[in-house]
């Protein structure tokens, strides 16, 4: 068998496993998978036991294989995927078998055909990912580059008269030519009315005149990602109204900022940012969240939310994007990047919040 992986992510789960009198817990999502071994391709597995840890691939990455993941036993998958999984519970004597209740159903149909005992775990990995250590860190931050570098060469192409869709188009070519390889979400660019819709899709409205205009986009480095929103304001004149609008969003933003602590619960940030909103008188256009987890996955723990609740950790990183969306105005959302550290949040976004008339 391969040498133990002593990294404390498996450990921990090796300990769950034994806490919960499970033989094995079978690891599928791909980038669960990414987390706990390194490994960049686009299919494989895991299969932790007490004292064991195997990985499985097919042939197309052996090699990939061999030379991202260590402190696993690789294994290369020949023929169907759930006969490789019955051949290992014959030979490892599994009768209590973990599994990721994200799994497809039809696989979870397939392993019920199987003579062991299926033991669901929700969020096992999910919750090892939320505290990111200093390498993780570090791409996450070369993502945020990435991507302000890239909107700040867009930034100049942005007139009246252009279309949603050609900023969206040119911001995407930006930030592959900055490295990113591939596009962490469809990137928004909304004006005008299109503005007041929060994930408003870049249409072929021309931007015009007295438009706001939201830009929400991400960069990628090292599987990791990052996301943030600026709203610009398009020429001529603008209402005291409006002004009112942008100053309610970036007093929310930076008052949730500001009273990120460790150990505090994510309801109480998404709270100070939700009454600076309605305090301002615009409690009822903001109806979604103030914040999310970015890491390998665009949204992930932990949740800045009124329904989900943790505790602030050191190393957490989330966004803090509180939002007003009025069909007749349009809408504003600022949202920055934060990491916990030294018992507080600090800004990994750098582009400027303040309004800004182009």
């Amino acid at each position: 068998m391969g040498a133990i992986k002593t990294d404390s992510k498996v450990r921990d789960i090796q300990e769950l496993i034994r806490s919960k009198g499970i033989d094995a817990f079978f690891i599928n999502n791909i980038k669960n998978v990414r987390y706990l071994t390194g490994f960049t391709g686009s299919s494989g597995f895991v299969l932790i036991t007490g004292d064991e840890n195997l990985f499985f691939t097919d042939f197309r990455y052996k090699i990939q294989a061999e030379s991202e993941v260590k402190g696993y036993e690789i294994g290369i998958e020949k023929g169907i995927r759930i006969n490789v999984i019955s051949s290992l519970i014959r030979r490892l004597g599994i009768k209590r078998f973990g599994f990721e209740t994200s799994m497809a159903y039809g696989f979870y149909e397939l392993l019920k055909g199987l003579s062991i005992t299926l033991i669901p775990l929700r969020g096992v990995v999910e919750e090892c990912r939320e505290s990111k250590g200093e390498e993780e860190i570090s791409s996450i931050k070369e993502a945020v580059r990435r991507a302000e570098r890239a909107f700040l060469k867009v930034k100049t192409n942005i007139k009246v008269g252009i279309k949603e869709r050609d900023i969206g188009l040119r911001l995407e070519d930006q930030l592959r030519k900055e490295g990113c390889r591939r596009i962490p979400f469809d990137i928004i660019v909304a004006s005008g009315k299109n503005s007041s819709m929060p994930h408003a899709r870049p249409t072929e409205k021309k931007i015009e005149e007295g438009d706001f205009v939201i830009i929400d986009w991400g960069g990628e480095a090292n599987e990791y990602c990052s996301d943030m929103t600026r709203t610009f304001f398009m020429g001529g004149e603008i209402s005291s109204e409006k002004i009112a609008m942008y100053n309610a969003v970036n007093g929310a933003r930076e008052k949730a900022i500001e009273s990120v602590r460790e150990g505090m619960g994510t309801q109480k940030i998404d709270s100070v940012a939700r009454t600076e909103i309605e305090k301002a008188g615009y409690g009822r256009f903001f109806g979604h969240s103030t914040g999310h987890g970015v890491g390998l996955d665009i949204k992930e723990y932990p949740f800045i939310s009124q329904t989900d609740d943790r505790r602030i950790s050191n190393g957490m990183v989330f966004t803090i994007e509180p939002g007003v969306y009025i069909p007749s105005l349009g809408g504003v959302r600022i949202e920055d990047m934060v990491v916990v550290k030294e018992e507080k949040a600090i800004l990994l976004t750098s582009l400027s919040r303040e309004l800004e008339i182009i």
